[in-house]
């Protein structure tokens, strides 16, 4: 998505990642890799649960999800993974970015 972000804006789309990790890891990591996109410390995991993403005790910790939320607060396209691996490229999301502004018009 690092990648692809200003095709998410040019869709009138941000992205916002979301992490488990406190505040200050959460702003280091940022800082590190030059995110031009929004992120969300989510220590308490008040946001993951509010959307309903998964946890895995075997698999320490929460699974990755790609939702697709719009204005309303809507989702309108939702991706659960199974694991760590199984997160979508960015061209599916683009692809259902293009699909609900055409459902739209």
């Amino acid at each position: 998505m690092r990648r692809d972000y200003k095709k998410f804006v040019n869709r009138d789309a941000e992205i916002l990642s979301i992490g488990p990790e406190n505040l200050e890891a959460f702003r280091d990591y940022w800082e590190k890799e030059k995110l031009s996109f929004v992120g969300l410390a989510d220590p308490d995991h008040k946001v993951a649960d509010r959307y309903g993403q998964a946890v895995r005790l075997l698999k320490l910790g929460r699974l990755p999800s790609q939702l697709i939320v719009d204005r309303e607060g809507r989702i309108r396209s939702r991706h659960d993974g199974s694991s760590m691996r199984d997160i979508p490229e960015s061209k599916e999301a683009l692809a259902e970015l293009d699909r609900i502004r055409a459902e739209g018009s």
